[in-house]
C-alpha cells in the first residue's frame, strides 16, 4: 500500500452497484481490518450484509471512505474530530427532498427478476 502521507490519486471508482471489502480496499489503498475497524467507529459507514455476512460497499460508501481517509491522513484529524466533521458536513448538506428511489428501485427490479428467473428455471 502507498504511504497515505502524500497526495496520492488515488484510482477512479468502477461503474458498479457494489463492492467487495477487496475491492473497497484496493480503490481507497486502505487494508481490509482498517475499514472494518472504521465501521465501528463512523455508524454513516454500514455496508449492506448478504450471504454469509459478506460485506457489499455501494458507491456512497467508497466515497465516505475517501472522506476518511481525508479527514484522518491529509487534514490530520482524529478519529473523535472525523466523526464530529462527518456530522456537521452531513447536516449542512441533509437532503430537501426524497433521495434518489429511481436507483434503488431498478436495483430492486433487477434483483427480483433474477429471483423470478432462478425460480422458473426449476
Amino acid at each position: 500500500m502507498a504511504n497515505r502521507q502524500t497526495t496520492k490519486q488515488l484510482p477512479p471508482i468502477p461503474a458498479k452497484h457494489y463492492f467487495t471489502i477487496g475491492e473497497v480496499s484496493e480503490i481507497c489503498d486502505v487494508p481490509p481490518h482498517v475499514l472494518r475497524y472504521w465501521e465501528q467507529e463512523f455508524p454513516q459507514l454500514n455496508p449492506t450484509r448478504r450471504r454469509g455476512q459478506r460485506r457489499y460497499y455501494t458507491r456512497d460508501d467508497v466515497l465516505l471512505v475517501r472522506k476518511i481517509i481525508d479527514l484522518l491522513y491529509r487534514k490530520k484529524f482524529t478519529i473523535d474530530g472525523a466523526q464530529e466533521q462527518l456530522k456537521s458536513l452531513r447536516q449542512a448538506s441533509a437532503p430537501k427532498t426524497n433521495p434518489d428511489l429511481e436507483q434503488v428501485a431498478e436495483e430492486l427490479i433487477a434483483e427480483l427478476e433474477q429471483v423470478l428467473g432462478t425460480l422458473e428455471s426449476d
